[in-house]
C-alpha cells in the first residue's frame, strides 16, 4: 500500500511538472464550473494567478459567444471530449483572445464525471496575421485599380473595419490650403451613406480633437473611455450621431510629412491594444503614397480643367474680337478705295493724296492679313477630318469630274456627289455568297496581273485550299485588289510580293507579304488607332495604278477596316520601315539596280517590308 502510494504521488508530481512547462493554458474546473487548476501558462496569457481564481467561476466567455460555449460543454460530455474548437475569451485585462480549446471530461474511481480538462491554445497572433495578410492583399490590390481617390478610400475604410473590428473607420486628410492646417474627413465608414455624408460636411483645426493631436505629434493615441479625455472633440459625435466610447488614431506618415490620420472608434470586442496600432500602421504605411499621387493627380486634373475652361473663354473672346474687327476695317478699306476713285473722277492729280491712300490701304490690308492669322490659329482643325474628306474626293476624281461636267448646273449635284461616295464605300445591294476563297485569289490575280505587268515586281504564289468565306464577291474583289495595290505601288522593281491562302485556327486566310519600303512606327499606330494617313504631296508623282509610289495607302486599308467591320472578317497590319529609308521623308529609287544599298534582291528583302493577314470566319 506504501509503495503504491508512493507511486502515485510520483506520477502526480510528474503530471503537475509537465502542466507546468506545457506552453499552452491549461484549465481544470469542477462541474459546477469552480476553478481547480491552472498552469503557469494560463496566468502569463489570461493575466490570472492561481490564488484569484481558485474556487471561484471564472467570467471571462464574451457574452456573444454564451450560448455557443453552452452547446460546445454540451458536446464535450456527449462526446468526452472536443478537439480544435474554435472561439473567443476575455483575459483579465479585457483584451479578447481568439483561442482553440480540446478538452476531455475527469472521472472518479467510479466512472462519475467530476469535472474538466481544458487546453486553451492562443491563436489570436496567427489568425490575425492571416487576416491581416488578406486584408493588406485586398488594398494592395486595389490600389493600382482605382483612379479615384474616393472610389480608393472607400473600400480601404471598409477594410480597416474589418481588420481591427470597429464599429467606425475614417480617413481624415489635412488641408493645408486653409490659414491654418485643418483636418477634414474624406472618408467614413459608418452605419450608411447618410451618416458619411455628414461626416463630410466637418472640419475642424488640426490641432483639436483626438486626432488632431496625433496629427501634430506623429504619434498613435489610444484612448479607452472618450468621457475621461479632456481634448476629445465632441463636436463631431453632436453633428453626427456618433456615439465615441473608445478611440484609436494613427497617422498618415509620407517620409518625413504627415498627410492625414486613420481613426477607428468603438472596438466590438475587448480592448483597443498595441496588436492594433501595428495593424492600422501597417495599413497607413500601405496607402499613403497612393493617396498623396491620386490626391495630386486629382488636383492637377482639377486645374488642368479650370486651365482648359479660362483658355476656351480666351480663344472666344480673341476669335470674337478678331472677327469683328474685321468688318470694320473692311468697310473703311473700301471707303478709301471708293475716296480713291471719287479723286481720279474729278481729275484732282495729287502724288501727296495718293500715298496717303496707298499707305492706309496697305496698313489697313496688314491689319486684315493678321486678323485672318489669327482667326487660323484659333479655329479647331479636324485634320483628320480633312484628310479623311481629301483622300475621299481623291478617289472619287474621276467620277466627281463626270459629274460636275454633265451637272453642273442642277441642284442635286451634291446628291449625286454623296452617291458616287457611297459607290466607293458602301455596296449596300451586294448579298453574301460562299465563296471559295482560294480559287477567287487566283482569279482576280488572273484578271489584274495584266494591270500591273509593267512593274518588275517578283510575284510568288502559295495558293492552298483555305475553305470557304461568306461575303459578297464585289466585297472581297475590294479587299483582294486593294492589298495587292498597295503591295505593287510601296514595292521597288526588282523586289518581291508573296500571296498565299491556307487554314489557320480552322479558319480561312489570305496573306501579302511584300518587300518594299514598309510603314514608320508612327504611321502604323495611327493606322491602328483609326488613322490613315495620306501621302505627302510629293508622292502624287503620276497617279497612275500599280506604278511605284503611286499613293492610297492609307486609303485602300481604310475601305478594307470598314468592310472587316461590317462583314465579319479581322485585318492584322505587320510592317517594317526600310532600314536604309528610316523617315517618312525618306524616299525609296523605285528599283534595287538603282538602290545605293542594295548589292542583290536579298539586300532589300531583309530591310523592310509589310505583312497583311485578312482572317475570315469559320
Amino acid at each position: 500500500m506504501q509503495n503504491e502510494t508512493l507511486k502515485n504521488i510520483a506520477v502526480k508530481k510528474h503530471i503537475d511538472t509537465l502542466l507546468r512547462f506545457l506552453p499552452d493554458p491549461v484549465l481544470a474546473f469542477s462541474r459546477d464550473n469552480r476553478v481547480e487548476y491552472v498552469n503557469p501558462a494560463f496566468e502569463k496569457v489570461f493575466g490570472w494567478t492561481f490564488e484569484e481564481i481558485r474556487g471561484k467561476n471564472i467570467r471571462f466567455i464574451p457574452d456573444h459567444l454564451r450560448e455557443q460555449a453552452r452547446q460546445g460543454m454540451k458536446q464535450l460530455y456527449k462526446n468526452r471530449s472536443v478537439h480544435d474548437f474554435e472561439t473567443q475569451r476575455y483575459t483579465k485585462d479585457g483584451r479578447i483572445l481568439d483561442i482553440m480549446i480540446s478538452g476531455s471530461i475527469l472521472y472518479d474511481d467510479l466512472n462519475t464525471p467530476v469535472g474538466q480538462v481544458l487546453i486553451l491554445r492562443d491563436m489570436t497572433i496567427e489568425k490575425r496575421m492571416k487576416k491581416t495578410s488578406r486584408i493588406m492583399f485586398r488594398i494592395s490590390k486595389a490600389l493600382h485599380h482605382y483612379h479615384k481617390l474616393g472610389d480608393l478610400i472607400t473600400l480601404i475604410t471598409g477594410e480597416i473595419q474589418q481588420l481591427v473590428s470597429v464599429e467606425g473607420a475614417f480617413i481624415l486628410l489635412a488641408d493645408k490650403s486653409a490659414p491654418e492646417d485643418q483636418l477634414y474627413f474624406f472618408s467614413a465608414s459608418y452605419r450608411d451613406s447618410e451618416s458619411e455624408a455628414r461626416f463630410k460636411k466637418i472640419r475642424f483645426s488640426a490641432a483639436q480633437g483626438v486626432s488632431g493631436r496625433v496629427y501634430t505629434t506623429g504619434e498613435p493615441m489610444i484612448i479607452h473611455d472618450v468621457e475621461n479625455c479632456p481634448f476629445f472633440l465632441k463636436r463631431v459625435d453632436d453633428e453626427t450621431g456618433l456615439v465615441t466610447k473608445n478611440i484609436l488614431s494613427v497617422p498618415i506618415r509620407l517620409k518625413n510629412k504627415i498627410i492625414g490620420v486613420v481613426s477607428v472608434v468603438n472596438k466590438k470586442y475587448g480592448r483597443f491594444d498595441d496588436t492594433d496600432i501595428a495593424l492600422l500602421s501597417m495599413v497607413t504605411g500601405a496607402i499613403a503614397l497612393p493617396i498623396e499621387n491620386t490626391r495630386i493627380h486629382e488636383e492637377l486634373k482639377k486645374s488642368y480643367d479650370e486651365l482648359r475652361i479660362l483658355n476656351n473663354a480666351k480663344d472666344r473672346v480673341i476669335n470674337h474680337l478678331a472677327h469683328e474687327l474685321k468688318t470694320p476695317v473692311s468697310v473703311v478699306d473700301a471707303s478709301m478705295k471708293l475716296v480713291a476713285k471719287k479723286i481720279r473722277a474729278l481729275n484732282i492729280d495729287s502724288p501727296v493724296i495718293e500715298k496717303i491712300i496707298a499707305r492706309g490701304r496697305r496698313n489697313l490690308a496688314r491689319i486684315l492679313d493678321i486678323q485672318y492669322e489669327s482667326e487660323d490659329l484659333l479655329k479647331e482643325k479636324d485634320f483628320r477630318a480633312f484628310n479623311a474628306l481629301t483622300r475621299l474626293f481623291g478617289a472619287c476624281r474621276d467620277e466627281l469630274a463626270l459629274l460636275f461636267a454633265d451637272h453642273c448646273n442642277e441642284p442635286d449635284a451634291f446628291d449625286l456627289v454623296e452617291k458616287a461616295i457611297e459607290k466607293i464605300f458602301f455596296h449596300e445591294n451586294l448579298e453574301p455568297e460562299l465563296i471559295e476563297l482560294d480559287r477567287h485569289v487566283q482569279a482576280c490575280l488572273d484578271s489584274l496581273k495584266p494591270e500591273f505587268s509593267p512593274r518588275k515586281c517578283i510575284l510568288n504564289t502559295q495558293i492552298e485550299k483555305a475553305g470557304q468565306v461568306l461575303i459578297p464577291p464585289g466585297i472581297l474583289d475590294v479587299v483582294i485588289t486593294g492589298i495587292l495595290k498597295n503591295a505593287v505601288e510601296y514595292t521597288p522593281d526588282g523586289s518581291a510580293i508573296n500571296i498565299e491562302t491556307h487554314v489557320a485556327d480552322n479558319c480561312p486566310e489570305l496573306i501579302v507579304r511584300d518587300y518594299g519600303i514598309g510603314f514608320t512606327r508612327e504611321k502604323l499606330q495611327l493606322l491602328f488607332e483609326g488613322y490613315f494617313t495620306p501621302p505627302d504631296s510629293d508622292d502624287y508623282s503620276t497617279g497612275c495604278p500599280y506604278e511605284f509610289n503611286a499613293g492610297g495607302r492609307g486609303f485602300d486599308l481604310l475601305r478594307i477596316k470598314i468592310f472587316s467591320e461590317t462583314y465579319g472578317f479581322s485585318l492584322g497590319i505587320y510592317s517594317e520601315r526600310c532600314c536604309h529609308i528610316p523617315k517618312d521623308t525618306d524616299r525609296c529609287p523605285g528599283n534595287i539596280a538603282s538602290c545605293p544599298a542594295c548589292r542583290t534582291s536579298a539586300d532589300c528583302f531583309d530591310s523592310g517590308g509589310t505583312r497583311v493577314v485578312v482572317k475570315f470566319g469559320q
